[in-house]
């Protein structure tokens, strides 16, 4: 039944309003006529006057005939069955994204819902909402510590993504984490990244950097992994996540300090001529991706393409032939004259 109402649909529904007065013409038919002018005490004495007439016309000719008006109402106000299709083409951007899990991320310096928070757990909170911003656009994630990894190809199954993403975890003792090498190569993941995105027929490429320290692994510098990604095309936003006032626990570092390298995160941004971003708390790192999303933005397309199938011949064919079923009912078998 929802069906036929989703894609039943009326070309010409004004034809409609005729169907008043045909209604009209059926209930003043329906009205009692005038007073017969001699009353009989005693009908038995038509009985002589002739033979029983025969109603059958009357009782199925005339329904007939308001049956194919009411149809031929219906064939001028044009029924058709819609079908829409749906279509949408994206200039898309090819993002990834390059989240920090080394150790200092485990750093409960933020708050969420009036409680200290891990800056990981709010990263990634982030970043999936990031991802639920930009359906038209290929994303993917790589994750790097000591050494980068990939979490997620560059895909548009953004459910594929936010998945690989709430899979993503911090090293532990047991060696469960998404990158068991200690450490910070920010410099490694930035050319992991473009060498994904390298591989990429897009008109935009950028690589969101999330990080909440200073480079100290891998086998290219920061600076320099920027420059052949400036190379190639690719913007770098870099985003510094933490406050000064952050400290690793004691188990981890002995006299832990705070990483913050900003100098270079503004240098790497600068040279692909993006934007550097410093998050100090949950809203501000919401403002940034925000602003992210408001600076870099997809050509969306999307097309309705409706098909209109006329149902009106149909509608006009059963129309005719309950017409025709009434005519020759009622000339066959006549009804009564009143």
């Amino acid at each position: 039944m929802n069906a036929l109402f989703e894609h039943l649909r009326l070309a010409s529904p004004s034809w409609l309003l005729l169907l008043l007065p045909a209604i009209a013409m059926l209930f003043l038919r329906r009205r009692r006529g005038a007073e017969a002018a001699v009353v009989f005490p005693n009908l038995s004495v038509l009985v002589s006057l002739g033979g029983k007439t025969r109603s059958t016309a009357g009782n199925i000719g005339i329904p007939l005939a308001y049956t194919a008006l009411i149809l031929a109402i219906t064939a001028m106000a044009r029924p058709v069955w819609r079908q829409q299709f749906h279509s949408r083409t994206a200039s898309g951007i090819d993002i990834m994204i390059a989240l920090d899990v080394s150790l200092s991320m485990d750093i409960d310096d933020f708050v969420r819902n009036g409680r200290r928070a891990r800056r990981i757990d709010v990263a990634k909170m982030v970043v999936d909402d990031f991802i639920k911003w930009r359906p038209d656009d290929r994303m993917g994630l790589v994750v790097f510590a000591g050494r980068p990894r990939d979490a997620s190809p560059v895909t548009l199954d953004h459910d594929w993504l936010r998945n690989a993403l709430s899979l993503v975890q911090l090293n532990d003792p047991q060696n469960l984490g998404s990158v068991q090498e200690q450490g910070t190569a920010i410099g490694s993941a930035i050319a992991a990244a473009s060498s994904r995105l390298d591989a990429r027929d897009a008109k935009s490429k950028i690589i969101v950097l999330i990080t909440d320290g200073a480079s100290n692994s891998g086998k290219i510098s920061p600076v320099e992994a920027a420059e052949l990604a400036r190379t190639l095309g690719i913007k770098i936003y870099t985003i510094a996540i933490g406050t000064t006032k952050g400290r690793v626990k004691r188990n981890i570092m002995r006299f832990p300090y705070q990483e913050f390298d900003l100098p270079t995160l503004r240098r790497i941004s600068s040279l692909t001529n993006a934007e550097h971003y410093w998050a100090q708390d949950l809203e501000s790192l919401r403002a940034t991706f925000q602003t992210i999303d408001q600076l870099e933005k997809t050509d969306a397309k999307r097309y309705t393409v409706i098909e209109d199938v006329e149902l009106f011949p149909h509608v006009l064919g059963a129309s005719l032939l309950a017409a025709l079923a009434a005519a020759t009912l009622l000339s066959l078998r006549p009804p009564p004259s009143p």
